[in-house]
């Protein structure tokens, strides 16, 4: 029997925060909680890496704080006594530790808060949820900014931010550089050069792990890399990238942050979402990482305000909607969008170059950049009418950053527009002129990015006229697409009709594209 404890503290693989006042003072009396199980590898089919690196991470994790002296139960996936399952595995520990009390910190999944609130309300111990502090607003911080508005708008928040935490003002509490956002300044194609910097993360080998996970049956897709492993193990490897970022690629992140480029994977973003996401790294050290780079001359502020905006804004506002919009905003289908994935999502083996790209990437490295998601992947599930939902599960499993709070808004608010309008002011679509000039991906393609009927022709190019004429009904009065319907109804019918027919044969072979 094992020495009892008055409290057990659980863990989850995405709280691995060593700064958490929980571990200031060790105390005999407290047990940590951590456990891999496969109610969390199977509830979507996941990237190998995925698994691994947050397996990975917490294993290191708890020998961190059995070092600093804290008591800690580690239930690997293939112990003899874990029930795979949170809950279970919580109610068999309390009995063994012959504990009172049961704490954890507020998981970020709405799946894993009603898990453990629901179950925690019918035990007779006592019990408590700690907040993870890790993020700068509230659950319920959006919601209150933007109650009784019709509207809910990111850069009203992304402001309001801005003000509250005092990030890149002046002392009389105006923007630095006399405005708010300088996006328009970041949306350059990259031409070859600057060169990117050297992927510098550590190489780690996880092979013996990967072999664990295979042995106890874990479903999963892509490659897993274990040999040669390059996600952070801990704190103390997210810190020293986050320097690499600062130093040597946020200089020239703003003027390529919408660019893409069969040559370079990463270009010039920061690849910190993973170690942000498991808490390796807090929103407020990273931006204040950056504000430093812009104070000292060493990077530009359209870079520095671009970056910033991704974690004081967009992080905190999707965290913020996506607990307002929760449960239910996973089945949100308002464009009324059916059709499976296409096999080659799973496989990469399109004829579509820019698809091939960004998803053989994603199936390689668990990771792609933002723009890839949306205007590439993303736009092209939206045009084909795509299950929304089928794609939420695909996101969340593919990528390593992909927790739900955050990929969920993202996939069905952003990219699919599935929400009808909720998150996104408008559907972010677009034919093949926009990837060709963003990126070199139309380069050597089997299809021709100018054709829009034909064999050959891009299917980017029909598919986008089809779903606008599709969708009038739905988005034909959105002002933001004034200029796009104006056009559609100047085509001469017998070219709309053409169009149709094309994107109609391109969504009935998808799977041979």
């Amino acid at each position: 029997m094992s020495t009892p404890a008055h409290t057990l503290r659980l863990i989850l693989g995405d709280q691995l925060n060593p700064e958490h006042s929980w571990f200031v003072q060790p105390d005999h009396g407290v047990v940590h909680v951590l456990m891999e199980v496969r109610q969390e590898t199977d509830y979507v089919l996941h990237h190998a890496q995925k698994i691994l690196a947050i397996f990975a991470a917490m294993r290191d994790f708890a020998c961190q704080l059995r070092e600093a002296g804290h008591r800690v139960r580690y239930i690997a996936l293939d112990d003899p006594s874990n029930r795979q399952c949170v809950s279970d595995n919580l109610a068999a520990l309390m009995q063994h530790y012959r504990a009172t009390r049961l704490e954890w910190q507020s998981p970020d999944e709405w799946r894993l808060d009603a898990q453990l609130r629901e179950w925690a309300a019918e035990q007779a111990f006592a019990t408590r949820m700690a907040d993870s502090e890790h993020f700068l607003t509230a659950r319920d911080a959006v919601a209150q900014q933007f109650r009784g508005r019709k509207q809910w708008l990111m850069e009203h928040f992304y402001r309001a931010m801005r003000q509250r935490h005092r990030v890149l003002l002046t002392a009389a509490g105006e923007p630095k550089g006399g405005q708010w956002n300088f996006d328009p300044e970041n949306r350059k194609p990259w031409p070859g050069s600057p060169p990117t910097p050297p992927d510098r993360r550590p190489s780690h080998d996880h092979r013996a792990l990967w072999q664990m996970i295979e042995a106890a049956g874990v479903r999963s897709f892509g490659a897993p890399q274990a040999e040669h492993f390059r996600w952070p193990l801990n704190r103390a490897e997210a810190l020293t990238w986050l320097r690499h970022f600062i130093d040597e690629a946020l200089p020239h992140f703003g003027d390529f942050e919408d660019a893409m480029h069969s040559g370079s994977r990463r270009l010039f973003h920061s690849q910190l979402s993973f170690a942000l996401n498991v808490k390796m790294l807090t929103p407020r050290e990273v931006i204040a990482a950056a504000e430093t780079a812009y104070c000292a001359g060493r990077a530009p502020l359209a870079a520095v305000e671009g970056f910033v905006r991704q974690i004081l804004g967009w992080r905190e506002y999707v965290r913020g909607f996506y607990w307002a919009h929760m449960p239910g905003y996973e089945a949100q289908n308002t464009l009324g969008h059916h059709r499976p994935l296409p096999e080659w999502f799973w496989t990469g083996q399109t004829r579509m170059r820019c698809l091939k790209h960004a998803i053989t990437q994603s199936l390689d490295d668990a990771w792609a950049h933002h723009i890839q998601r949306l205007m590439v992947i993303g736009n092209f599930a939206l045009l084909a009418g795509l299950d929304p939902a089928a794609l939420h599960r695909w996101y969340l499993g593919i990528y390593i950053d992909a927790f739900e709070w955050v990929e969920l808004p993202n996939t069905v608010g952003m990219s699919q527009f599935a929400d009808g309008g909720r998150l996104a002011t408008k559907p972010y679509v677009s034919s093949a002129a926009y990837i060709d000039r963003m990126s070199d991906y139309c380069k050597g393609c089997h299809y021709d990015k100018k054709a829009k009927i034909g064999d050959r022709a891009c299917p980017f190019n029909a598919l986008y006229w089809d779903f606008f004429a599709r969708q009038s009904e739905s988005i034909g009065r959105n002002p933001r697409l004034a200029l796009v319907y104006r056009q559609l109804q100047k085509m001469p019918a017998p070219q709309l009709d053409a169009l149709q027919a094309q994107a109609a044969s391109v969504k009935d072979r998808l799977d041979t594209l």
